[in-house]
């Protein structure tokens, strides 16, 4: 199943008060493993970046100053994630500002059945814990080092490590290579039992003839000593 990782930053925690998104990261998953490919995007939010919000992203207003609008390439993010579940780390506020910012160009929305928050499935699998980024990459032992600030792109790609936990780990891998060995295991026994083509031979007898038989009693009985006698 193809499924999307994504992460976004923004100006601040409300669209509906004016905050807009700023850049947004997207890593691809298929049967829970990445397939390498991502998409990646920084905004112009045609407004000031306020200090607290530069502050956790590093994002300044005069770097986002000569990016795209989102209106203007919307499509590529879109196109992108396609019709895929979207997973995201307290994900009603990622959801909120997507489409809040689709909203402004005249999008459709992205449907909310299509979320999936590994907040709420870190809550199931590890109640009354710490459920921050940074807590689950260290609880699953999860390299965060070179991350200094927050990254949209960065955080979905560790978000991706902890989603496959989140979801059983690393034995998932090990079923699958199971899984994958026994096909091949089975492919080869296949293969070897395969009938030849051809006209069948009658079976051979084994049923010993008198004359057989006759030399057998007498080499039997030319044995000095026999140890059944």
């Amino acid at each position: 199943m193809r499924e999307i990782v994504f992460d976004t930053e923004t100006t601040g925690l409300d669209p509906r008060t004016g905050d807009r998104m700023v850049e947004i990261g997207c890593v691809e998953m298929v049967s829970l493993v990445p397939t390498g490919n991502t998409f990646h995007a920084y905004y112009n939010p045609e407004r000031d970046m306020p200090a607290g919000a530069e502050a956790v992203h590093g994002l300044s207003a005069a770097f986002l100053s000569d990016k795209p609008l989102f209106r203007d390439t919307a499509h590529e993010l879109l196109d992108f994630i396609g019709d895929a579940p979207l997973i995201a780390h307290n994900a009603g506020f990622d959801f909120g500002f997507l489409n809040a910012e689709l909203a402004l160009c005249e999008r459709e929305a992205v449907c909310m059945s299509r979320m999936i928050d590994t907040v709420a499935l870190a809550k199931k699998r590890h109640p009354g814990a710490k459920l921050s980024l940074d807590a689950l990459c260290t609880r699953y032992g999860i390299d965060r080092s070179h991350r200094v600030k927050h990254g949209a792109l960065l955080d979905a790609e560790l978000l991706a490590q902890v989603y496959v936990e989140l979801k059983g780990g690393r034995q998932i891998g090990l079923e699958l290579a199971a899984e994958t060995a026994a096909v091949e295991i089975t492919t080869e026994v296949v293969a070897v039992r395969k009938a030849p083509d051809g006209p069948r031979r009658e079976a051979r007898p084994h049923a010993p003839t008198p004359e057989e038989l006759a030399r057998h009693r007498e080499f039997m009985a030319g044995i000095e000593n026999p140890l059944w006698g």
